[in-house]
């Protein structure tokens, strides 16, 4: 009891009522699992650096005794996946950069990509943040205005076939009125491609220099949480339609959907000749940030 009580004041404000008695539930869940618990916190004592990475921080302890992820996920499942991300992450990259990308703390974050918007900076970051733990473990963002403009919100784990797989948990974009009108110049400034299409092109390319084999995202019915249905039950976000509209396609799981590792493209004979110098333009964009997050991603691997 006294080790949870000590992590707990890790993650918790103590001063804050609420944290406080989030607090006392996690103590409980924790002893209430406690056997399992224990495996946990073994683990990251198995190497040298995940022992340095759990003294820096303990939110992936208490994300196990929480429901968060995927919707049904038991304490094993999520224990496991956590355990999963960790190892391989830990396994295939450079000590240094392991605990700049996974830490939630860190500064500076890793940045993947960088471009000019309307003269003004923009880039994408490999990061985590406390805020993003219910959704995942680790998150490519695009950064403009000081602000995460869109995010995809990610975990490693092994999918039933055994093949080392990314599982998106989530995608968020600006919720604020005024991010509409920079929405609409970012598409137009990208050659006619949506940023939310941009952040999942990002995110497959780091799935694929991080080798990884798969690429699976929650559906509707498979998110953690309900708050992407509005009060009246219809969806703010729509899940299922955008993964099925990027080459996405439905798995015997209905919480997920599996994604292609490559964006599927249209062939300049399947584009209007009206059309084609812009697509050109376009995939000339793409493949160079593809291309550099390539090599962003390479550099942090041993």
């Amino acid at each position: 009891m006294n080790t949870y009580i000590r992590i707990g004041k890790q993650i918790y404000n103590m001063e804050n009522t609420r944290e406080q008695r989030r607090m006392v539930v996690f103590v409980l869940r924790s002893m209430w699992h406690d056997g399992d618990m224990k495996k946990l916190i073994a683990f990251f004592d198995t190497n040298e650096i995940l022992r340095k990475f759990q003294e820096r921080h303990q939110f992936h302890i208490e994300q196990v005794t929480r429901c968060f992820f995927y919707n049904g996920a038991s304490f094993k499942e999520r224990m496991a996946l956590i355990c999963e991300h960790y190892r391989y992450l830990s396994e295939i990259m450079q000590p240094e950069a392991f605990m700049q990308v996974c830490c939630y703390n860190s500064r500076p974050r890793y940045r993947l990509w960088e471009g000019d918007f309307e003269g003004q900076p923009i880039w994408a970051e490999l990061l985590m943040k406390a805020g993003q733990r219910k959704e995942g473990c680790l998150s490519v963002a695009i950064k403009y205005e000081g602000r995460d403009f869109y995010q995809i919100i990610f975990w490693i784990n092994k999918d039933k076939d055994g093949n080392e797989a990314m599982y998106i948990g989530a995608m968020q974009g600006p919720n604020v009125e005024e991010s509409r009108d920079v929405i609409k110049r970012m598409t137009k400034w990208a050659h006619g491609y949506r940023t939310k299409n941009l952040i999942l092109y990002m995110t497959q390319a780091v799935a694929r220099a991080l080798g990884l084999k798969k690429i699976y995202a929650v559906s509707n019915y498979g998110y953690y949480a309900n708050n992407h249905v509005r009060a009246d039950r219809k969806l703010k976000t729509n899940f299922g339609d955008f993964w099925l509209e990027a080459g996405g396609k439905e798995t015997e799981d209905e919480r997920f959907y599996e994604l292609p590792l490559v964006e599927p493209r249209k062939t300049m004979e399947e584009v209007p000749t009206r059309k084609r110098a812009v697509y050109r333009r376009r995939f000339a964009f793409l493949d160079e940030a593809d291309t550099e997050i390539e090599q962003a991603v390479k550099n942090l691997l041993k």
